[in-house]
């Protein structure tokens, strides 16, 4: 655990510069406080939502691209002798037409299945944003969960708008992490590798986001100050 939460620790770093170079690009706080803002449907864990263009952000535009002729987990011949294939496909048949929610922890707990591994190990890199493909090879770290479960969901009829990778930082064990977050019934239900449990993000009080990205954008997140007002979404 000790080199993992080192690794962790240099993921939260690496974040932190790239929200730093996000801000300048953007021209500040006064520049993002003018962009656009992610509609007031909720707020995600409590911030305030400036969207924009995906810049900046080379390890997720690498997987976009790498996933651009992507047509569902295992359709790719070389995934044919990955020992998982069976499984996934069963499964698939067994929620297809269940409820969305259904759907979603199914997937949450079948990709909870993977051992975690570090991107050094696997990449000899400190951060390395792998596509499914290369997850249901290797395994990877949160990052890598987040991702494996977006085109998943995506192959069992969401979209990429229903769906948001997060980059966070968990303010208990002060270190950087990922989870998928999944826009449902007028909330935003997170699925982390840490839990199969689907909760909404409002149970998560130690999760503070820096960025979160979809397929289309991503929007930088800013915690309320004294000067902002947020309630709590009224059920």
């Amino acid at each position: 655990m000790a080199s993992a939460t080192a690794i962790c620790r240099t993921l939260w770093g690496l974040w932190c510069a790239t929200l730093l170079v996000l801000c300048l690009v953007c021209g500040g706080r006064d520049a993002l406080a003018a962009g656009e803002a992610a509609p007031p449907r909720l707020r995600l864990f409590g911030t305030v939502e400036f969207k924009g263009a995906i810049t900046q952000l080379p390890k997720w535009t690498g997987v976009l691209d790498r996933m651009g002729a992507w047509k569902g987990f295992f359709e790719d011949p070389s995934m044919a002798a990955i020992p998982a294939r069976q499984s996934w496909q069963t499964l698939k048949g067994e929620i297809a037409t269940a409820a969305p929610m259904e759907r979603v922890k199914a997937v949450n707990k079948f990709f909870n299945q993977w051992p975690y591994r570090l991107d050094q190990a696997n990449y000899g890199q400190s951060d390395y944003w792998a596509t499914p493909p290369e997850f249901m090879k290797k395994s990877g770290d949160c990052e890598d969960y987040s991702i494996a479960k977006f085109y998943a969901l995506k192959e069992l009829g969401f979209t990429g708008d229903d769906m948001r990778v997060v980059a966070l930082k968990d303010t208990i064990r002060n270190i950087g992490h990922a989870v998928l977050v999944v826009y449902l019934d007028g909330d935003a239900y997170v699925l982390d590798n840490q839990t199969v449990m689907v909760l909404s993000h409002e149970k998560y009080k130690h999760y503070l986001p820096q960025y979160s990205v979809n397929e289309k954008f991503r929007w930088m997140h800013v915690p309320p100050t004294k000067n902002t007002t947020y309630t709590k979404t009224k059920k």
